[in-house]
């Protein structure tokens, strides 16, 4: 097989490597298969294209072509003309295809199912990053650049995963990538030969000669090989000291980087994304299941956090201070001793598959027993794992509060203290005036708060001719909030947020809780609770009772007995589970952490230093430690690939910038450096030096091959004689004008190119390998300084001539 056959072979597996990455994404894996053939007709074609031979870009051409054809068949072959050629009905029936794929990209979490248009996004992609890896390594024989392809390819499979992609994927697109220059870095040295390759250095076989048959050649190879290994465990190591990009929250990987024993880290997550592709799950996986001796099971929501800071772009939650977890939690803000609660116990089992950093609790948790590294925030009542801790495989006990109001209470719910009211009222000045409008319009006739709340819920929830949405965009800024409103179309986000929105709007404190609804009783008496039941409902404060959960959602959850007029709620012990006592809650101030650890302080979470219930609304923006990581990282990818560009502008400056001197010896070095200035440029052009010819012969080699006009040939025939007469002269003599001579020889090779040979030897010059071959030469001069040592004199045996 010729060389750029075995370079075709490489370049397809290294593809097919790098799309590896994308399996975990997907389920089942066939599209695979699919893409694997499909591919491999593309680059026969392209083999064939390149045997006949045809020109470059006709070979490309065809091979554009071939994938349209094959992509037709696969996916569009009823709307083809003659069943297999592109048509304008089949064209669309792909856009459309695409289009309903970006769509369920968006609707299902990972692993989605092979749905046709997802399979089109895979199979397409795969096809084309191949078609420009064949492109760029085979038919123009430049496989440096075919590592971005590459990298595009499990760049996208990363970013989709959410950064949770296996290592072993990198590692094996990282591999597929080194066998391509392997085998690029082979054929070159089978097309340049034996004097080519070693005959610029010397070897150990005696002075100024070498052994050009033995190892000597296989050196930039061998150092090609260290320097990608090296590489590829730099690129291993370096990530995982940058911040990582979380997850969802919901069911996506759990981040928790924190350090040492008192640190912990709050994720500035979005749940909306991981919370709508639960809901659009095919499959209700069950994230975690629990047992609670509760007789009300129906209101057992399962809270991960609330989300208390409206923008006018999104919700999210406040930064504020972690601590301890004690071993008997606060009591709940704003309780009253006069409103009746009974104590539970419930015991929970978490997913194996079911990993995040903030662990589901009924509220308002009295007390936690969980193994591991958990933190505590006050203000939200969560707890957040620490040190790397998560959610999953884990079984824990609480014990919470069922709270009992009253309507008369909430009714009769005293003033909100000011810090509550200030802090959880704030609404952004984006938002439309629709909402309070909706508001008023809705509440009219409302005595009290507690009134205005229930007309609120069953606006959303029976009276207000709202539809429940999965497929609906989950944007919760204000114009998704007015488009809300307009449309009446969407899931528990919608209807949480915007009802928390209209309540601030009328002086009500709210805030919405993100957590899961009570799931699904089996047959053994336990509850499932499955990705469907993800969920998000409004929380508003009543002085007296505090933080009180609302259902404005229509067909998900329950709506609270409480917020039904005179139906009396009840939660009553089965004596058959876990004890259960009455009590009335004890008003207990939490109190505040002292210090913040490090990491937290690193990752900007970190909040002011307040008394609990007058937490100012804080907004730590983008976290900089992870600005600054990605900044870093997107530096190293761009910097890299012109790592050869740079070095050869510093090269071609100092060569040229040499002076002419006083001595014979500073002749030499500015008129040699010149020369090899012109040597250089010529190769980058696409004309390999040949050293064994004569200066004046490889002169003429470089105005034959370069087709150089005669202003060009003449400067490259002026620097040759000036090198034969440094080299052979008895009295080297500076020769004048050699710097222009060399510019004008560049300018005229630059001339008679073609564009993209122009692009390569400026972007990726191929005379940068003159780095590889020195750091060899300097590794192998240190390894032979430290195995062969020079003994002392002192050391040395006594000569035994006489």
């Amino acid at each position: 097989m010729s060389g750029r056959g075995r370079l075709a072979l490489c370049a397809f597996a290294a593809t097919l490597m790098a799309a590896c990455s994308m399996l975990p994404l997907v389920d089942p894996v066939s599209w695979m298969l699919q893409a694997a053939f499909l591919l491999a007709i593309q680059y026969g074609v392209g083999m064939l294209c390149r045997r006949v031979p045809l020109p470059r870009m006709l070979t490309v051409a065809v091979q554009v072509v071939v994938m349209l054809v094959l992509l037709t068949v696969a996916f569009a072959r009823e709307q083809a003309l003659a069943g297999f050629l592109p048509g304008p009905q089949s064209v669309q029936q792909l856009a459309d295809l695409l289009t309903a794929g970006g769509d369920d990209v968006g609707r299902y979490a990972i692993p989605a199912p092979a749905s046709e248009g997802i399979r089109l996004m895979l199979v397409g992609g795969v096809l084309l990053v191949g078609l420009a890896v064949d492109v760029l390594a085979v038919t123009f024989r430049s496989a440096a650049p075919a590592g971005l392809p590459l990298l595009a390819l499990y760049s996208v499979a990363a970013g989709l995963s959410d950064g949770g992609a296996d290592w072993l994927w990198f590692v094996l697109a990282g591999c597929g990538y080194l066998l391509l220059l392997l085998a690029e870095g082979r054929d070159r040295l089978s097309q340049w030969g034996r004097v080519f390759a070693g005959a610029a250095r010397s070897s150990r076989g005696g002075p100024g000669g070498g052994d050009l048959s033995g190892g000597g050649a296989l050196a930039p190879v061998r150092t090609g090989r260290r320097i990608g290994a090296l590489a590829l465990g730099v690129a291993l190591v370096v990530p995982a000291a940058l911040p990582a990009l979380d997850g969802g929250l919901l069911a996506g990987p759990g981040s928790g980087n924190g350090k040492g024993g008192g640190g912990g880290t709050i994720s500035a997550v979005n749940p909306l994304v991981s919370l709508q592709n639960n809901l659009n799950q095919p499959e209700n996986r069950q994230v975690m299941s629990y047992r609670t001796n509760s007789n009300s099971p129906q209101d057992f929501y399962l809270r991960i956090l609330a989300l208390d800071q409206f923008n006018g772009n999104e919700w999210r939650a406040s930064t504020r201070h972690l601590k301890d977890v004690p071993k008997r939690l606060p009591s709940p803000e704003g309780l009253a001793p006069d409103v009746a609660v009974t104590e539970i116990n419930s015991n929970i089992s978490a997913s194996a598959s079911y990993r995040q950093t903030y662990l589901p609790l009924p509220y308002p948790a009295t007390e936690v027993r969980v193994g591991g590294h958990w933190r505590y925030e006050p203000q939200g009542r969560t707890l957040v794992g620490d040190d790397g801790e998560t959610t999953r495989g884990a079984q824990y006990q609480v014990s919470s509060l069922v709270v009992q109001p009253t309507s008369g209470q909430l009714a009769d719910a005293g003033p909100v203290p000011p810090a509550i009211q200030r802090e959880y009222t704030q609404v952004p000045d984006s938002l439309p005036k629709v909402v309070k409008e909706t508001a008023d319009e809705v509440t009219r006739g409302a005595d009290n708060a507690y009134e205005q709340a229930v007309k609120l819920q069953d606006y959303f929830a029976s009276e207000g001719g709202f539809t429940y949405d999965t497929s609906v965009n989950s944007g919760t800024g204000s114009a998704a909030i007015g488009r809300f409103l307009k449309d009446k179309q969407g899931f528990c986000v919608h209807f949480s947020f915007t009802m928390a929105a209209m309540a601030r709007t009328l002086g009500i404190p709210a805030r919405v809780a993100v957590g899961f609804t009570p799931g699904t009783a089996q047959a053994d008496g336990s509850m499932s609770v499955g990705l469907r039941d993800a969920h998000a409902w409004p929380e508003l404060y009543f002085e007296g009772v505090g933080w009180t959960r609302f259902e404005p959602t229509p067909t998900r959850g329950s709506a609270p007995s409480y917020t039904v007029p005179d139906t009396p709620s009840g939660d009553t012990a089965d004596p058959a589970r876990p004890e259960a006592s009455a009590s009335a809650a004890t008003p207990v101030a939490p109190s505040a952490s002292e210090s913040c650890p490090p990491q937290m302080r690193k990752q900007g979470e970190c909040g002011s230093t307040v008394a609990p219930g007058a937490v100012g609304p804080t907004d730590s923006g983008r976290p900089t430690g992870r600005l600054a990581g990605v900044a870093l990282l997107v530096v190293l990818v761009l910097l890299l690939p012109s790592l050869p560009m740079f070095w050869r502008i510093r090269a071609r400056a100092r060569r040229l910038g040499f002076s002419a001197g006083r001595t014979p010896g500073d002749a030499t070095t500015k008129t040699l450096a010149a020369w090899r200035e012109i040597t250089d440029t010529g190769w980058d052009h696409g004309i390999a030096p040949d050293e064994s010819l004569t200066p004046r012969k490889a002169a003429a080699r470089v105005v034959r091959l370069g087709q150089l006009d005669t202003d060009g040939a003449a400067a490259v025939h002026r620097v040759a004689g000036a090198v034969e007469q440094v080299l052979y002269a008895p009295e080297p003599q500076p020769a004048a004008g050699l710097s222009q001579d060399v510019r004008t020889a560049r300018a005229a090779l630059r001339a008679s190119a073609g564009r993209f040979t122009r692009l390569r030897a400026v972007v990726a010059p191929r005379s940068a390998v003159r780095v590889v071959w020195a750091v060899s030469e300097r590794r192998s001069a240190l390894a032979a300084r430290w195995t062969m040592p020079q003994r002392p004199t002192w050391l040395r045996l006594p000569s035994r001539q006489n």
